[in-house]
């Protein structure tokens, strides 16, 4: 049986475990949380066993399991390091630390332990990710040109966010998302699907800033917008943009010699990708009006999850990955190299500011093997 211990039981951890309804083999082996009767509420609707305290936890997770850290992010540090030095193999919620050199620790304490570190969004390993990374692979569009990824969610401060809460009654954490800011919170979920396609980010050119003032919460609050351009080593120019203020967008688009790949939803595991040839009528140039859908074929890909609030994601698929790795004795797609890289280019994006210029990243990562079903 392959075992996960949950630390951290807020709004996200309802959505993993319905992700874990859908998934054979994995069980729940312990939870805990430094609020206790958030824990209660937790174990008590999904039938778990909790942990009385943080060292208790760390004691009494099993051998080989996976600790997964949905803590907020200003704990992740200092989590996944004791979770590391504890002897025990970690998947962290995003970001993987706050600061580059935080996740540099991170990396080389994993390393030295022999245990795998990797950081969330796993959608990259979801049938959407792998579809349009087969089509580029295969030419659909010709080579890759350039690409424009949005992640932006509307103008949130004037949403019913009072009125998010999970299955078990967590809010959504308004002043944590306000403080840590988009960037940290989304920009990951294209950015896993650029990296694993292309590997590392060479330079990041960027700007960000706070548009929208007097948010809810206490503290100064992070940009609620960011615009980079990304060069990669072996890969086109990449503009992503993050925010809080522009109507929603969720869309990617690869600009290719023959035509145009689009995916309009990150959030959706089995949201369609599609291929728009490019064409001439009458002496215009233009993309073809009905964009043809791009498909695996009948390959058996990975296990859906309905749709809640705004996401339809399988969230266990990079701790299924990690098991899958651990028990093949093989890499995992989602490494420490993979999940450091990512971290630094989104925090060169989240503190950009006005004046930053272009920033040459630290870091590198290759890039990622495909799901077998997607060769």
């Amino acid at each position: 049986m392959r075992r996960i211990a949950i630390l951290g039981c807020g709004f996200v951890a309802d959505l993993y475990m319905r992700s874990l309804a859908a998934m054979d083999g994995i069980e729940v082996a312990l939870v805990y949380d430094h609020d206790a009767p958030r824990l209660d509420r937790f174990c008590a609707h999904w039938s778990l066993p909790s942990s009385g305290s943080l060292i208790e936890f760390l004691g009494s997770v099993p051998p080989g399991a996976v600790v997964l850290n949905l803590t907020n992010p200003s704990a992740h540090y200092e989590l996944n390091r004791a979770c590391l030095e504890a002897g025990h193999h970690v998947y962290s919620e995003k970001p993987l630390a706050l600061e580059v050199s935080e996740a540099k620790e991170l990396h080389a304490l994993a390393a030295q332990r022999g245990l795998l570190l990797a950081s969330a969004p796993c959608s990259v390993l979801g049938e959407a990710a792998q579809t349009l990374g087969h089509a580029i692979r295969t030419g659909t569009a010709g080579t890759p040109r350039a690409i424009y990824a949005e992640l932006d969610d509307g103008f949130v401060p004037q949403a019913a966010y009072d009125k998010w809460l999970s299955e078990t009654g967590a809010p959504w954490p308004a002043d944590d998302e306000f403080r840590v800011g988009c960037t940290l919170e989304h920009a990951g979920y294209y950015l896993a699907w650029l990296i694993s396609w292309f590997g590392s980010v060479r330079t990041v050119v960027a700007a960000s800033a706070e548009t929208i003032p007097d948010k809810t919460g206490s503290g100064p609050m992070a940009p609620d917008l960011s615009v980079a351009t990304l060069f990669f080593e072996n890969g086109p120019v990449t503009r992503l943009t993050c925010s809080t203020v522009a109507p929603h967008d969720h869309s990617i688009k690869v600009i290719g010699d023959k035509g145009v790949l689009r995916c309009n939803a990150s959030w959706d595991n089995a949201a369609k990708v599609t291929y728009a040839r490019r064409l001439t009528v009458r002496r215009r140039l233009m993309e073809h009006p009905f964009p043809s859908r791009v498909r695996l074929g009948n390959r058996t890909t990975h296990p859906k999850v309905k749709r809640w609030g705004a996401a339809a994601m399988n969230f266990m698929l990079g701790p299924a990955e990690m098991f899958d790795a651990l028990e093949k004795d093989r890499p995992c797609r989602l490494s420490a190299d993979f999940a450091l890289h990512m971290t630094e280019v989104t925090l060169a994006m989240q503190k950009a500011g006005e004046t930053s210029g272009a920033q040459a990243m630290t870091t590198r990562c290759d890039a990622m093997e495909p799901m077998p079903w997607a060769m």
